[in-house]
């Protein structure tokens, strides 16, 4: 008998630990603050998600929603001593942080606690938005928007301002945006529906669309498909590439650019254009040319795909 006690240890461990791992109580810390719009609101938190949308009047009410890994309400007392929880008012700036200050209460690299939070704000105002592992979501707001996420994806809705949006591990998207724009991730898509201002944007890992720009445009990924409709004339040079897909622009058929595309594995095709030719030609791995008699650079680049310009 003595040789099968291990087997039984570890089988009543087996069945024990996810009864330990999924004890989970729930607590809710609120407060509301009045404040003047253009302020700005600054989250950090480790592991949980962030929403930001507005709200009515001038004032900033911030939920944090706490997930507690414990047995009871008396352990979870306990959980909480190590946890620093600040929600505080500045002036018109707001700020929301929590964070976890005992190492060894973490379990498999978890921390026992982990914080969300939900805010509402004025609908002119600026965020500073910070999470290790969570989601980011940020409704229609007018200001500066800033997100940043380690382990989740970023969402905009429409923005009457700036947004600079990023995550190492998902996805990014947004609604639109008045002003220039960055955003980039290292593991997924980043898609966008309208950007007025500059441009910016990067994937190691995913697909890029932007359905229109009306600015300066720069977007690479080093694995996927980059599709993007450029409305208007070109306020400047222009450039999209990739290591590992298709590249396609959608262009006005009335604007004046020079273009410069280029594959190593596939072949460049302009539909619809009027080119003055320096090199290469439609079917073939180059193409280089005036269009409309010339004017910024539309730079197009693929290693692994086909480039196609059309017109709209």
């Amino acid at each position: 008998m003595k040789l099968h006690l291990p087997l039984i240890i570890g089988i009543g461990w087996l069945f024990a630990a996810p009864v330990i791992l999924n004890a989970k109580i729930e607590r809710t810390v609120e407060k509301t603050f009045t404040v003047q719009p253009g302020g700005t609101l600054k989250v950090e938190t480790s592991g949980g998600n962030i929403s930001v949308e507005p709200g009515s009047g001038d004032t900033v009410k911030v939920v944090a929603k706490e997930k507690i890994r414990a047995d009871s309400e008396a352990e979870a007392d306990q959980v909480l001593k190590d946890l620093e929880l600040t929600i505080e008012q500045h002036g018109s700036d707001v700020t929301a942080i929590a964070k976890y200050n005992r190492g060894a209460g973490s379990w498999f690299g978890n921390t026992p606690v982990q914080v969300s939070f939900v805010v509402t704000v004025p609908s002119r105002y600026n965020t500073d938005l910070r999470t290790s592992g969570g989601n980011i979501t940020v409704g229609d707001l007018a200001g500066r928007m800033q997100a940043r996420t380690s382990g989740g994806n970023v969402k905009f809705g429409s923005i009457d301002g700036t947004v600079d949006g990023g995550t190492s591990g998902g996805n990014v998207e947004l609604g639109s945006c008045t002003g220039d724009t960055k955003l980039h991730t290292s593991g997924g898509n980043v898609r966008a529906e309208k950007i007025v201002g500059k441009a910016d944007l990067g994937t190691s890992g995913g697909d890029i669309v932007v359905r229109l720009v009306e600015n300066v445009l720069s977007a690479h990924t080093s694995g996927g498909d980059v599709e993007a409709g450029i409305g208007g004339a070109l306020k400047g040079d222009c450039s999209l590439g990739t290591s590992g897909g298709d590249v396609k622009v959608t262009v006005d058929k009335a604007a004046a650019f020079r273009l410069d595309a280029s594959t190593s594995g596939g072949g460049v095709r302009a539909d619809g254009l009027t080119i003055t030719l320096d090199d290469g030609g439609s079917g073939r791995s180059h193409l280089s040319g005036k269009v409309n008699g010339g004017g910024p650079v539309l730079k197009l680049r693929t290693s692994g795909g086909s480039i196609r310009v059309v017109t709209d």
